[in-house]
């Protein structure tokens, strides 16, 4: 990195601070671009290095000159950046709103399917043992699974649809506008992608996914749509 501390010795004669450090700037720059010009994955280096000064905090007016690109690359290799991993480090989480507090009831697990789902409806039961349960969800294919039917055939006891302990609906189909998780999701992915050139490890980036979710309060239109609700017993 450039040090923006000049020498303290003499300057030449009619070169202020300020040309000399601008000088500088330029020799280094086009030191840089000479770099990046001769490597054969030269667009690959210059996609990283714009990555990388935006989360070091530089101004895309600032990284245009660097590294002599648009500032719609920037923007879109900003967008588009995504830390990689391992199949190992790959993580699935669970997540449904409670629509009194406006919190996001996560849990994490390896991946989407009939078993984990069932686990976190349990989950979702225990943290709520004297309430009934209304929940939104989409048109996943193991939610409608012969596995999750007889686990919710199995909660509910054949008891009337009224007093159900457990009561599911889904969304319209292919209309994610109706499901306000999408929001949160959305959101939580912004903050990650803040941090994620920062983070050391793929668990440092759960960490920091999982803290925005659990710390976060969320108030939106979408989570709204559906009218006001009070606790079921």
């Amino acid at each position: 990195m450039i040090s923006p501390h000049l020498p303290t010795g003499t300057l030449p004669a009619g070169v202020s601070r300020q040309q000399s450090a601008e000088q500088i700037a330029l020799y280094a720059i086009a030191e840089l671009q000479d770099f990046i010009t001769l490597r054969p994955d030269a667009p690959e280096v210059r996609k990283a290095l714009a990555v990388k000064l935006v989360y070091q905090g530089y101004l895309y007016d600032e990284i245009q000159t660097i590294l002599d690109v648009s500032r719609g690359s920037i923007t879109a290799w900003k967008q588009s950046y995504v830390p990689v991993v391992n199949e190992r480090d790959k993580q699935t989480y669970y997540g449904a709103v409670d629509y009194l507090l406006g919190e996001l009831v996560l849990k994490a697990n390896e991946a989407g399917n009939s078993k984990n789902t069932i686990d976190y409806l349990e989950y979702l039961l225990a943290n709520s043992p004297d309430q009934r349960l209304l929940i939104f969800w989409d048109g996943s294919s193991y939610h409608c699974s012969k596995e999750i039917r007889g686990f919710l055939d199995s909660v509910n006891q054949s008891l009337p649809t009224e007093q159900w302990k457990i009561h599911c609906v889904r969304f319209a189909p292919n209309c994610p506008v109706q499901n306000p998780i999408e929001d949160i999701w959305l959101q939580a992915k912004t903050w990650v992608r803040r941090f994620c050139a920062l983070a050391p490890s793929f668990s440092h980036l759960k960490w920091i996914f999982e803290w925005f979710i659990r710390h976060t309060t969320f108030d939106f239109d979408t989570l709204q749509m559906y009218g006001a609700y009070s606790k079921i017993k």
